[in-house]
C-alpha cells in the first residue's frame, strides 16, 4: 500500500530542488559553472543556505523507506531490475543518448570550450556526455545503495530491522552524531555532490528505522517541537555563514550545518505524517510527474540562462521568472513528449515495461 504523504514529500522535495537550482544558477557564493550574480549583495540567497544541508538528504532518507516498501511486496530480484532499469540505465546509456546535450550547455556556461578546441570532436562528445550527469548522480548513488542493501539483507535477515522498530525519539536525535560522523567520509573530493558517507547512512536509516510505521507514529506526536527545532537550527546556519567566501563556505561537514540536517529531516517527515496524507487533483499530478520534473529540470533551465545572458538585459526578478518557468515546464514538457516514445522512455526515463 503506498504512503500517500511519502508521495507527497517527494514531489514537494523535487519543487525545492528546482527552486534552489533556479536560484543558484545565479548565487554569489558559487560561481564557477554558474552564471554570474546579479549583485554583489543577494538576499535571496538565504534560500540556498536554506534548504542545502537537508533536502538530498530527506530525499535519501524516503528513498531508504521506499525501498523497504517495494521489498515488503516485491521480491528481491524484481527490485534490483526496476532499480537498474530506472536509475542506472538513464544515468549511463541516457548520458550518451540524451544527457549530453545538458552537459554542452554545463560546459558553455563554465567557459570549457575555449580549453578544448584541439580536443577531437568523439572525445569532446565523450566530455559532453559525462558533463550532463547534472542531477542524475543522485540516482546513480542510489543505485549503488540498492545493491549494498540487498546484500545486507542476506546478512542480517531482518534481525536488526526488527530492533529498530523500538526507536524512539532520543535515539532519533541521538543519531544527529551518526550523520555529523558519515559526513567525514567517503567524499569525493572533486566532484563534490558525490557524498557515499551521509547520504549512504540516510539511506539505510530511512530503510532500517524511519520505513516503521510504529517509529513514524512516535515521531508524528513531537512534529511542532521538532519543527521549531528545525527552524531555530535552520536560521542558526544561515546566519553563522552568511556572506562567506567561497573557500570560507566549504561548511558541508559542520556540527552546526549537520545538526540542521537531521533535525529537518526529521521535522519534514513528522509534519507530514501528521498532516500531509492527503490527496487531490494538484498533488495527484505532480506525484505522477515528480520523476520527470528531477530528471528534465535543469536542462532547460541551464538553455534558458545561458540564451537570456548572452542576449537580453532584464532586471533579476524578471530572469528569475522566466528561467523559472523554464525549468518546471520545459521539464514537463520534455517528459511528456520523451516517455511516450518506448526507446527513449526506456533508455532516457528510465521506464520500461509494466509498471
Amino acid at each position: 500500500m503506498r504512503k500517500t504523504y511519502i508521495d507527497n514529500i517527494r514531489w514537494m522535495t523535487v519543487v525545492i530542488v528546482v527552486i534552489y537550482h533556479v536560484l543558484y544558477m545565479f548565487n554569489g557564493v558559487v560561481t564557477s559553472g554558474v552564471i554570474r550574480p546579479f549583485t554583489p549583495v543577494q538576499y535571496q540567497d538565504a534560500y540556498l543556505y536554506f534548504v542545502y544541508p537537508w533536502f538530498m538528504l530527506l530525499l535519501f532518507v524516503i528513498s531508504g523507506m521506499s525501498a523497504r516498501f517495494y521489498l515488503n511486496r516485491h521480491s528481491e530480484k524484481e527490485f534490483l531490475k526496476r532499480r537498474t532499469t530506472k536509475l542506472l540505465v538513464p544515468s549511463t546509456i541516457g548520458l550518451f543518448v540524451f544527457w549530453w546535450i545538458e552537459g554542452y550547455f554545463n560546459m558553455a556556461i563554465g567557459g570549457a570550450f575555449a580549453n578544448l578546441s584541439a580536443v577531437p570532436k568523439p572525445m569532446l562528445f565523450v566530455i559532453m556526455a559525462i558533463s550532463g550527469i547534472g542531477p542524475l548522480w543522485y540516482i546513480q548513488m542510489l543505485w549503488v545503495f540498492s545493491l549494498l542493501l540487498l546484500l545486507i539483507r542476506k546478512i542480517e535477515k531482518d534481525r536488526l530491522y526488527g530492533v529498530c522498530e523500538k526507536a524512539n525519539l532520543p535515539v532519533l536525535l541521538c543519531l544527529t552524531l551518526v550523520i555529523w560522523g558519515a559526513a567525514q567520509i567517503l567524499n569525493t573530493p572533486v566532484i563534490v555532490v558525490y557524498r557515499f558517507g551521509i547520504y549512504g547512512v540516510g539511506f539505510f536509516l530511512g530503510y532500517f528505522i524511519l520505513s516503521h510505521d510504529a517509529v513514524m507514529e512516535r515521531m508524528e506526536k513531537w512534529w511542532l517541537p521538532l519543527s521549531l527545532a528545525a527552524l531555530g537550527s535552520g536560521f542558526g546556519f544561515m546566519f553563522s555563514f552568511w556572506g562567506t567566501s567561497y573557500a570560507e563556505h566549504q561548511v558541508l561537514d559542520t556540527i552546526l550545518c549537520n545538526v540542521y540536517a537531521w533535525i529537518a529531516t526529521l521535522a519534514v517527515l513528522s509534519v507530514m505524517k501528521k498532516w500531509g496524507d492527503f490527496e487531490n487533483s494538484f498533488s495527484h499530478f505532480m506525484g505522477r510527474k515528480a520523476w520527470g520534473l528531477y530528471l528534465f529540470h535543469y536542462l532547460p533551465l541551464s538553455a534558458c540562462a545561458w540564451y537570456l545572458h548572452l542576449n537580453v538585459l532584464m532586471p533579476p526578478l524578471a530572469m528569475y521568472l522566466l528561467v523559472g518557468a523554464a525549468a518546471f515546464f520545459g521539464a514537463l514538457i520534455l517528459y511528456e513528449i520523451i516517455h511516450r516514445i518506448p526507446v527513449l522512455k526506456w533508455c532516457i526515463c528510465g521506464i520500461g515495461g509494466k509498471k
